[in-house]
């Protein structure tokens, strides 16, 4: 019996210690997360159309017309486009180098006559 009620007390102050030693470890950090800065590059191009509700920009291509995705913050500039206008799109890449999305639109200044 001396045996049996000396290993429960061994037991409970191991565990009372192994309890005291998580509540002052420090807790673990999250991993940080490192993003790369996206790839942006410039595209000369002529508008065709531009759709505000599908958040899309099509463009004339040299082959084809091609109907990209337009970013929210970049949506705004491009709502009053009109068709047939010369403007530099800001695009979006991913790791493969492939167009994700419009991130911003620069329009030529009027010409002053």
């Amino acid at each position: 019996m001396k045996k049996l009620a000396l290993l429960f007390a061994l037991a409970l102050t191991a565990g009372v210690v192994s309890a005291q030693d998580a509540k002052t470890a420090a807790p673990a950090k999250a991993p940080e997360t490192v993003t790369a800065p996206a790839k942006t590059h410039e595209v000369n191009a002529e508008v065709v159309s531009v759709d505000a509700y599908a958040k899309t920009i099509t463009v004339k291509g040299e082959k084809e017309n091609k109907t990209v995705p337009v970013d929210d913050k970049a949506l705004a500039s491009v709502k009053d486009l009109k068709a047939g206008q010369k403007v530099t799109l800001v695009c979006r890449d991913n790791e493969k180098g492939e167009h994700v999305a419009v991130t911003g639109v620069k329009t030529a200044a009027p010409e002053q006559k």
